[in-house]
């Protein structure tokens, strides 16, 4: 065996127990919070803490979602209604006005397109909470606070600026020319972006629509200061519930996350190949 051979070998074993290590804390935090879900109240604060639960319990689900000889003590159905309706409205108008708006800037040229297109990616840049009291006074003023509808509309608003880019640069690495060829075949602008360009951008348009739900499933800043009761609260925001005075229910928070985990995880494990191929669509020439 060569000494190349050798410094390969150990190369890629560094390598691979770096990566272990760093699976190992990316996960260790998830993996408390799920076995905590399941433990009973005194197991939480032992020390040494507890690795495996030796009381498993659903206690703390039941009082999530109740149970046919006990109802539920906090609203959290309400909450997971809510975070789906917010995600999944937003995430369509972003998509919608995203796609049709990097399809523009990729396709038509106008005076100060680079400079409004870059002011749009700005937009993105600007942190959601340093968007909160302006816009709890707006909507004051148009009576969209505690509203699933103000929600709706801000996601829409900081998600859109990112699916403008991602959008952009789809439409920019497709050919011109299918499109052109589409419309002397008789079809007209419209026909030919939905027939030619929306196709061939899916991979983008999965991309940006799972991108946008994420970041709206999870957003807890902006839906704490718009949401006052649990009709418009989500998800994130009736974490505080499992807060009190001088008590933290630590396995209601920790099965709490966990529900707001699932979805995430499943959504991701489903449509990863979409995810990679969209992100990385057009970065090899």
């Amino acid at each position: 065996m060569t000494s190349r051979r050798k410094r390969e070998r150990v190369v890629t074993a560094l390598c691979t127990v770096f990566a272990v290590i760093v699976l190992v804390v990316l996960l260790l935090p998830t993996y408390w919070m799920v076995q905590t879900s399941f433990r009973v109240g005194r197991e939480i604060n032992t020390f040494p803490p507890v690795w495996f639960p030796r009381e498993a319990t659903l206690s703390s689900y039941v009082k999530l979602f109740g149970s046919p000889h006990e109802e539920a003590s906090l609203p959290f159905r309400e909450y997971f209604r809510n975070s789906f309706l917010v995600a999944l409205l937003s995430g369509f108008f972003s998509i919608v006005l995203g796609t049709l708006a990097g399809y523009a800037f990729s396709r038509f040229e106008f005076r100060g397109k680079r400079n409004l297109f870059l002011s749009v990616i700005l937009m993105r840049a600007i942190p959601g909470l340093a968007l909160g009291l302006p816009l709890l006074v707006l909507f004051k003023r148009v009576q969209l606070v505690n509203t699933l509808s103000g929600l709706i509309l801000t996601y829409t608003m900081l998600n859109t600026p990112f699916v403008i880019w991602l959008m952009e640069g789809f439409f920019a690495d497709i050919p011109a020319e299918l499109s052109e060829a589409a419309r002397i075949d008789g079809c007209s602008r419209w026909q030919a972006l939905w027939k030619v360009d929306i196709p061939l951008a899916a991979p983008g348009i999965s991309a940006s629509a799972i991108f946008s739900f994420l970041l709206s499933w999870n957003e807890f800043a902006i839906a704490l200061i718009l949401t006052r009761t649990p009709a418009s609260r989500t998800l994130p925001v009736g974490l505080f519930d499992f807060v009190g005075e001088f008590f933290i229910d630590w396995g209601g928070m920790c099965a709490a996350g966990t529900i707001i985990l699932i979805p995430v995880v499943v959504l991701t494990f489903f449509i990863q190949k979409w995810m990679v191929r969209g992100l990385t669509f057009g970065a090899i020439k």
